[in-house]
């Protein structure tokens, strides 16, 4: 898995930032910044900035090899 933001969506909410600040940046009049792309460790946290980013700017994709 791995974190995506479309930048033309993001809106700088910042509620990213506060469902997964190990995870998300975002600075003052500004758009989220990805600090970990790899959310592994902090899954729960970046599915839920996924779901409530008020732009849908996030996405988490699956980049796992298939069979």
């Amino acid at each position: 898995m791995r974190l995506e933001v479309d930048l033309d969506l993001c809106q700088g909410h910042a509620v990213c930032q506060d469902e997964a600040p190990d995870l998300f940046d975002v600075p003052k009049n500004g758009q989220v910044r990805i600090l970990r792309a790899d959310p592994a460790a902090d899954l729960d946290a970046a599915r839920a900035a996924v779901r409530y980013c008020p732009t849908r700017a996030l996405s988490l994709v699956d980049d796992s090899p298939t069979d």
